[in-house]
């Protein structure tokens, strides 16, 4: 897949294609029914499929105060929208001067001169241009002006529920702890990015090393809590030392038990490993299953106690969750 940062780095001559235009915060189950219609379409008319989105919400900018955490950095959204099949993804900036941008001349500059798109699908619900005037109507009105065509793909919604597969559906989940509700939405584990770096040691005194993820990692961290899960560790640049995947026991929470971590932690317990030495990798952590939430115990015997019935659970878990892959 190619990726571009700026319409300018798109080639000459690149195209026909099909656009598919969205936020696309967490690649949900509902972002891939989209796309998958745009490479039905893109067989029949000969073309490729692009996905066009941000490098942050655009409410970021347009009014910080109502914009909701991301459910996955942009880097995730640019592996995850990979991964559907698309063959380019363009990731807009969305700053001062795309946001001034009037409707006409966003499909103009976007659709028509940097892509030549033959068609373009967007949700009911799609805004773009100053101030958000443009809509999936007025986008079909400039479509018939510049030659392409105007596929509005109305919600999917969750069979059980009956609610539309929504990021603020997932982040509500997420919020309460229920990665396997999301997942169901998702269509695959909700996951966080990071650096491994060095913490405390409480773990490694205690019997449970962990690998404690850094602060400015990507993705919504779920509530606190302790989770069975999956840490893959990355492949490195130069391409020797491969991708691995390792069970995990996950714990989110400030250890109240010590009460001596100032901020939210991220740090997963790889099962059986003890000197597994993993500072400076980056790692992703996929959440499959809540065990319990988090609060402090009567001491360490208590504590370390309740370690050892989590890394059984999380065994039993992960055994049933490789027997549906």
């Amino acid at each position: 897949m190619i990726v571009f940062r700026d319409p300018a780095e798109v080639p000459s001559g690149f195209g026909p294609s099909v656009v598919v235009i969205g936020k696309f915060d967490g690649v949900h189950s509902g972002h891939r029914a989209v796309i998958d219609r745009a490479r039905v379409k893109a067989v029949s008319l000969g073309a490729t499929v692009v996905a066009v989105t941000f490098d942050r919400n655009p409410l970021a900018l347009l009014a910080p105060d109502k914009c909701p955490e991301n459910l996955i950095g942009v880097n995730q959204k640019v592996r995850l929208l990979a991964d559907t099949g698309v063959d380019a993804v363009l990731v807009l900036r969305f700053d001062e001067d795309l946001a001034s941008l009037e409707a006409d001349e966003f499909a103009r500059l976007v659709l028509v001169d940097t892509l030549a798109a033959q068609a373009v699908l967007v949700g009911a619900d799609f805004r773009f241009g100053r101030g958000g005037a443009g809509t999936a109507e007025s986008l079909t009105a400039l479509g018939l002006s510049h030659g392409f065509d105007v596929d509005v793909v109305h919600d999917v919604r969750a069979a059980d529920r009956g609610r539309r597969v929504s990021s603020t559906w997932i982040r509500e989940l997420l919020s309460s702890g229920d990665v396997a509700g999301a997942r169901k939405l998702l269509g695959r584990d909700h996951s966080v990015v990071g650096e491994v770096v060095h913490g405390l040691k409480r773990g490694r005194e205690i019997g449970y090393p962990t690998a404690n993820l850094s602060h400015d990692l990507e993705g919504f961290v779920p509530a606190d809590g302790v989770y069975a899960g999956w840490l893959i560790d990355e492949a490195d640049a130069s391409g020797l030392r491969p991708g691995i995947r390792y069970p995990a026991a996950i714990s989110i929470g400030t250890n109240p038990t010590f009460d001596d971590v100032a901020s939210r932690q991220v740090e997963a317990y790889v099962l059986d490993e003890t000197d597994l030495d993993l500072y400076g990798h980056h790692v992703e952590v996929r959440f499959v299953e809540r065990i319990r939430g988090m609060g402090a115990f009567e001491g360490i015997d208590a504590l370390v106690t309740q370690i050892a019935d989590d890394v059984e659970r999380t065994r039993e878990i992960l055994a049933r969750d490789q027997s549906t892959d």
